[in-house]
């Protein structure tokens, strides 16, 4: 049966940037396999299926696919689907926002997003917090695995950490802007979903980083923007940064050596010295839309 779909770039307010995302819409009927091939089919990071919610009171229940696995959560399908959905649905005269749930298999995920033409802007707050998965591999071999040296590694209190929110992630800081630019695409076999290669931003003020993931295991050399890895990097900054109570904004830039530059906030929530919160928030524009004949 023909089903709708339509494509997005995420984490940008400009098509042709940020991170493609295809969401199919009325996927009821369709089994694992052929969802998974529908998403081998687009090849992009991302593929979502939109399908009724289990709870009538949620806007829709999503699965989100890669090229080669389906994912319990994931950032950029969570944006993009969240402005697709409010783009599409009624509101009240005068109101400026729609918040809804969206199921996803981490649990419910609160969505609240501001609309405009043909895009829009969304944030949500994730159901569970960053996990500590243990220790990284050692510096040496994770600068060996991305071409870069060992000194490379590091900076300030930053040192190989992983941390995940379904998937799991090995963050890596790299000294330098510079540096992170000369990393190339690798992988540990066995280790992570991904690795998310970081480094402070300063051109920027405040908390700010440049970031790459590679993900090979996900089916995705490298990746525009992972909302999911910059969620779990609130593990990270938890561990490494001297963060007091409040509520703290951080800018991550990530996509700018492919050429799809990408803008992703984080706002991490501390209380009496432990994480309470994370959000995520970013833009996304619908770039096209079609037929699925399968």
């Amino acid at each position: 049966m023909p089903r709708r779909f339509v494509t997005l770039d995420v984490f940008t307010t400009q098509a042709l940037a940020g991170n493609p995302l295809a969401v199919v819409l009325e996927a009821d009927g369709l089994d694992d396999g052929a969802m998974q091939a529908i998403a081998r089919e687009f090849n992009l990071s991302e593929t979502v299926f939109v399908m009724p919610p289990d709870e009538p009171r949620h806007r829709a229940r999503l699965r989100i696919f890669t090229p080669t696995r389906e994912l319990p959560f994931a950032g950029h399908p969570t944006i993009g689907t969240a402005i697709l959905l409010a783009l599409r649905e009624a509101r009240p005269e005068g109101a400026d926002a729609v918040a809804f749930g969206l199921e996803e298999a981490v649990g419910t995920i609160p969505c609240v997003v501001e609309t405009g033409d043909g895009g829009g802007r969304a944030r949500f707050r994730l159901p569970i917090l960053p996990d500590y998965l243990g220790e990284a591999a050692d510096a040496a071999a994770l600068a060996a695995a991305f071409g870069l040296a060992p000194d490379d590694i590091g900076f300030g209190r930053h040192r190989p950490s992983r941390h995940g929110v379904g998937p799991s992630f090995t963050f890596v800081p790299v000294a330098s802007p510079d540096r992170l630019d000369a990393a190339r695409p690798g992988t540990l076999a066995g280790t992570s979903d991904g690795f998310l290669l970081y480094a402070p931003d300063t051109a920027e003020t405040g908390l700010a980083f440049q970031a790459r993931m590679f993900a090979p295991a996900l089916g995705v050399a490298e990746d525009p923007a992972t909302g999911s890895a910059a969620a779990a990097f609130a593990g990270v900054l938890m561990q490494f940064e001297p963060l007091g109570d409040g509520t703290h904004d951080v800018a991550i830039t990530q996509g700018v050596a492919m050429g799809r530059p990408s803008a992703i906030a984080l706002q991490v929530v501390v209380e009496a010295g432990g994480l309470r919160s994370v959000e995520i928030g970013g833009a996304a524009v619908i770039v096209s839309e079609g037929v699925l004949h399968v």
